[in-house]
């Protein structure tokens, strides 16, 4: 049995999965499980149920179910939002039975359409197309700050009060972890400043909604191609919202500043970390950061204030991440060839954050 499909096996046990569905979903001709690869923080399976096309979401096995991975938060915040205005599959089943495949998980519909992530599609290789994308992103990321909390069930499904500077403090941990390592093969001295800046100046206060945690472009679908003579249903329509497991109440600030920080605008510097940048949106047509923000700000009606704050947070998030890559990359507990090109890149998503602190890369 090759590695892969010693991982598969721990992922799915396709047997006692089919009599889950079996038994909540009635009989099935046609049954076929296949893992999605695009890596994200949890793991993803196309299962094919008849005529039914289905998602399993489950944690990576052995992890366990903190925030980053616990499906069953995922699949309550996705079932409060489902008869709302945001774009999100329609959630099926949740299981908390181990004896199934191993871990919590839950179904939901799959969507059939365009996720942007290496390039645009040629349907929508054009400025009013473009600029329709940048307009769809910020709708529905305003759309979910909008939300009746109370009215859809969520009222305790975070502390929003403090979030931002937990953010701060949680981020700085983090560093300090990977930090007790990779300060041995060098040091990153940008970062130090950017968080003692960013901890000086936390917001006294701020907004509170319902917050997506990663909310970019690559984590939202647009519909598929209907009619290609159809000048209307050609334009880019956002069908899905993805990747709900960091979700919670708190600041939405942090959200558009997180979607800002993956955005590219033409004035900018070569990026931080070229192996994982998305550089279409530089093209023309695509609205600018500061267009992407005025829209969020009519539709919500929050002001983007400390707008420096938010970006070099994200900025800040991101080199946490990647630094904790470079830790487990030294200590030798990954393989992935991303992870030893921390050792620089690092560095340059500090300066970015320094950038931006200073001025000097502007909104």
């Amino acid at each position: 049995m090759s590695e892969h499909d010693s991982y598969y096996d721990r992922l799915v046990d396709e047997d006692a999965l089919a009599s889950y569905l079996e038994t909540h979903l009635g009989d099935a001709d046609d049954y076929a499980v296949e893992r999605h690869q695009e890596g994200h923080s949890n793991e993803t399976l196309f299962v094919t149920w008849g005529d039914r096309k289905l998602v399993v979401r489950r944690p990576p096995p052995g992890e366990t179910a903190d925030t980053a991975h616990d499906v069953l938060r995922e699949y309550r915040v996705l079932t409060a939002v489902a008869d709302t205005d945001v774009p999100v599959p329609d959630p099926v089943l949740a299981c908390d039975d181990h004896d199934v495949i191993g871990s919590d998980f839950y179904v939901m519909e799959r969507l059939e359409g365009a996720v942007l992530r290496e390039g645009e599609p040629d349907r929508f290789a054009d400025p009013e197309s473009r600029r329709r994308i940048g307009e769809e992103l910020a709708d529905t990321l305003a759309t979910i700050h909008d939300l009746d909390i109370e009215a859809i069930g969520l009222e305790a499904f975070g502390r929003p009060e403090g979030y931002t500077q937990r953010q701060v403090d949680r981020w700085g941990k983090q560093l300090s972890w990977a930090f007790e390592v990779t300060e041995t093969e060098r040091a990153v001295p940008d970062l130090h400043e950017v968080g003692d800046w960013l901890r000086a100046n936390v917001p006294e206060t701020h907004p509170k909604a319902l917050v997506h945690g990663d909310y970019k472009l690559d984590n939202v679908m647009f519909a598929a191609e209907t009619d290609p003579a159809d000048e209307t249903a050609r334009l880019p329509e956002l069908v899905g919202v993805f990747d709900w497991e960091m979700a919670t109440l708190g600041d939405p600030r942090a959200d558009l500043g997180w979607m800002l920080s993956y955005w590219r605008d033409p004035k900018d510097p070569d990026p931080a970390v070229p192996e994982l940048t998305t550089q279409f949106m530089a093209r023309d047509g695509y609205p600018t950061r500061r267009e992407l923000v005025a829209r969020w700000e009519e539709r919500t009606g929050f002001a983007f204030e400390h707008e420096r704050f938010y970006r070099a947070l994200a900025v800040y998030k991101l080199a946490a991440l990647g630094e904790m890559f470079f830790r487990r990359y030294l200590e030798g507990n990954s393989d992935d060839p991303m992870y030893p090109k921390m050792e620089a890149r690092v560095p340059a998503l500090a300066a970015r954050a320094m950038r931006i602190i200073d001025g000097d890369e502007p909104l």
